[in-house]
């Protein structure tokens, strides 16, 4: 995790993103991990603390902020409005990313057993949280 201010408000911010995506994460049957990232696709918090799968949050956060630019500028090009989430299905689970804010985006790792629905749902209010808190 890279802290981009060495203050007491920057710490206190931190802690409030790192306990929203702990309570999003408890309620949710399914998720593995949740992260905030930086426009710019670097690390703000996480949680789990340690991530599964030795996952480096630094590679994540790049991809997620560049998955996110593209989608914003393919639903562009394609005239469908803005862009909602970034849905990405494997074998074994989803990445889902949804943005916060214009600093921040909030991406999830969840198994195949996730309900989609309940996540999209829970997702838009963190993400929402998450905006507040940046704000």
């Amino acid at each position: 995790m890279i802290v981009l201010i060495d203050d007491a408000a920057f710490e206190d911010r931190n802690k409030q993103l790192t306990e929203i995506l702990e309570n999003f994460s408890s309620r949710l049957a399914g998720i593995e991990a949740a992260a905030i990232v930086s426009m710019e696709g670097l690390p703000i918090t996480h949680f789990p603390p340690v991530l599964p799968h030795n996952v480096d949050d630094t590679r994540v956060a790049a991809m997620t902020a560049a998955m996110l630019s593209l989608g914003e500028r393919a639903m562009m090009e394609v005239g469908r409005g803005e862009l909602v989430r970034i849905l990405v299905e494997g074998d074994d689970g989803y990445l889902i990313s949804v943005a916060a804010s214009n600093k921040a985006v909030v991406t999830v790792s969840a198994r195949k057993t996730v309900k989609l629905g309940l996540i999209f749902h829970d997702l838009a209010l963190v993400a929402q949280k998450v905006g507040e808190v940046l704000a």
